[in-house]
C-alpha cells in the first residue's frame, strides 16, 4: 500500500513536469537553452565539476520555473478581476526564474567562455 502511494506521487509530479513543459512558453525556452549548452558541452568537453554545477543549474532554473508557474495559477485561481496583490505575486515569482536565469549565465559564461576561447586561439 506505501508502495502504491509513493509510485502515485511520482506520477503526478512527472504528470506536473510535463505539464509545465507543455503550457509554458518561457519552460520551453530554459530547456532549449539546456539542450544548447550540453551540446556545447559535449563539443568543448567540459569537465566532471563544470557539467555537476550545469547539471544543479539546469535543476534549479527548471524548478523556479514549475514554482513560478504553480503561483501564478493559484493565482488565476483565486482572483478573476484585476488585483495588485495578485500581480505583485506574479510579476516577484517570474523576477525569482529572471535572478536564476540571469545567474545561470553568468555561470555559464564563467564556465564557457574560457573554453571557446582557447578553441578559437588554437
Amino acid at each position: 500500500m506505501k508502495n502504491v502511494k509513493i509510485f502515485r506521487s511520482f506520477k503526478y509530479a512527472f504528470q506536473g513536469i510535463i505539464s509545465g513543459i507543455k503550457k509554458e512558453k518561457n519552460m520551453k525556452i530554459h530547456l532549449t537553452i539546456m539542450i544548447i549548452v550540453i551540446i556545447m558541452g559535449l563539443l568543448l568537453n567540459i569537465d566532471t565539476n563544470e557539467w555537476i554545477i550545469c547539471i544543479i543549474l539546469f535543476s534549479i532554473v527548471i524548478a523556479g520555473e514549475l514554482f513560478n508557474t504553480a503561483i501564478e495559477t493559484v493565482v488565476d485561481m483565486i482572483t478573476l478581476e484585476k488585483n495588485e496583490k495578485a500581480k505583485i505575486a506574479k510579476d516577484v515569482s517570474a523576477g525569482g526564474v529572471l535572478v536564476l536565469a540571469i545567474g545561470s549565465l553568468i555561470i555559464g559564461i564563467y564556465i564557457f567562455i574560457p573554453k571557446i576561447i582557447d578553441l578559437i586561439t588554437k
